[in-house]
């Protein structure tokens, strides 16, 4: 299986992600606007997106401390969709959230924003946590992404993304937005995300602000909790 990108092996000939780290570790740490890429655009008779979105893949070893740098060191860019038939043709060669091993995480965000909290869309926001038993994240994040592309969330601009985190004991899905202190809308992601996940009355729901996660350099501790 390619760890770099996470395709299906039939489909991906790259090398590992360490070989790939040495070879082309700064793609990702330029600005976006100094990242060469063509723009990409729905064919003839397609669906078009609203937003184009971009897929990305990161993995690391748990024992080594994280930092900004060694995360985007660690981060890759896979491919970018811009209509419903380039999504299905991509997401179809995907391995499964619960195919990945270790501490991996898949992102799917908004063409331009990296899923990192520093990034210029993102610095002001936060992100909904929801934590989930093994066995349930290829399904979870299936229907989050559905109801993201499908703009169901209905809350104009601010979504930027979304990410599962694969860990060792349990999964974490995550929906990253642009506002934190708004309260109207961040209320309203939640109670949309308990409506397409169809989760639990009792379900936790779990509120972080990406400044508090640059504070303690952690994305899942010292949560705000809510039911």
């Amino acid at each position: 299986q390619c760890c770099v990108c996470s395709l299906k092996e039939e489909d991906c000939g790259e090398q590992e992600m360490k070989d790939s780290n040495e070879s082309d570790g700064g793609s990702v740490n330029n600005n976006n606007n100094n990242i060469r890429r063509k723009m990409v655009s729905p064919g003839a008779g397609e669906h078009p997106l609203q937003y184009n979105y971009t897929f990305w893949y990161s993995r690391r070893t748990p024992s080594r401390p994280a930092n900004t740098q060694s995360y985007e060191q660690n981060i890759r860019q896979m491919g970018t969709v811009a209509s419903v038939e380039q999504f299905w043709k991509f997401y179809s060669h995907l391995v499964r959230p619960g195919d990945l091993t270790g501490h991996s995480d898949f992102h799917l965000f908004k063409e331009g924003i990296k899923p990192m909290w520093e990034d210029e869309a993102n610095k002001n926001g936060g992100k909904w946590i929801i934590r989930l038993r093994k066995g349930l994240a290829s399904r979870f994040w299936e229907n989050i992404i559905l109801a993201m592309l499908g703009e169901q969330f209905m809350v104009g601009e601010e979504i930027c993304g979304v990410v599962v985190s694969i860990r060792f004991q349990e999964d974490i899905l995550s929906i990253w937005n642009k506002t934190a202190n708004d309260q109207v809308t961040t209320s309203r992601i939640r109670d949309t995300l308990r409506r397409v996940l169809n989760l639990p009355p009792n379900t936790i729901m779990e509120y972080k602000t990406h400044n508090d996660s640059l504070k303690d350099n952690s994305s899942f501790r010292n949560t705000k909790i809510t039911l």
